[in-house]
């Protein structure tokens, strides 16, 4: 008879990768190849709950592996950084964020990115949101203007 209620989870993977552009080479292949999993069956169903996004975007993603092989996954917000930098326009962060500043964003830009990232902050109401955005922006070298 069979075991009723839930499959045993066998491995989380977390990988980040572009929206829309999942396929078999690495980082997903080897890391789904190695417990076993379907890749092209990730793939699709990957790059399908990823369409909507702005294609190239890394997104975040959690994949649960079960024992029968089967799997599932979490896609999570764009990491604040990358948004961050979007926003400033800029390449990268600066190495010494105290001294030298490589950008700036306004505090409008702070809030929609606060607001996207919304459900995976660990913030009660907006404006914690915008302190833990605004944060990062400086710890990147980026200021934030009113």
């Amino acid at each position: 008879m069979a075991k009723k209620g839930k499959k045993e989870i066998e491995a989380y993977i977390k990988l980040q990768i572009p929206a829309g552009g999942a396929n078999p080479s690495p980082p997903v292949g080897p890391a789904l190849g190695q417990h076993g999993v379907n890749i092209q069956e990730f793939c699709k169903s990957f790059n399908g709950r990823t369409e909507k996004i702005e294609k190239g975007m890394k997104v975040p993603v959690i994949i649960s592996v079960y024992s029968d092989k089967s799997f599932d996954f979490v896609i999570k917000t764009t990491p604040a950084a990358i948004l961050l930098r979007k926003a400033a326009g800029i390449e990268k962060g600066s190495a010494t964020p105290n001294s030298v500043k490589v950008g700036s964003v306004t505090l409008q830009q702070v809030e929609e990115i606060a607001k996207a990232k919304m459900e995976d902050l660990n913030a009660n109401n907006l404006d914690a949101a915008v302190k833990i955005i605004s944060g990062s922006a400086r710890s990147m070298g980026i200021t934030v203007e009113n």
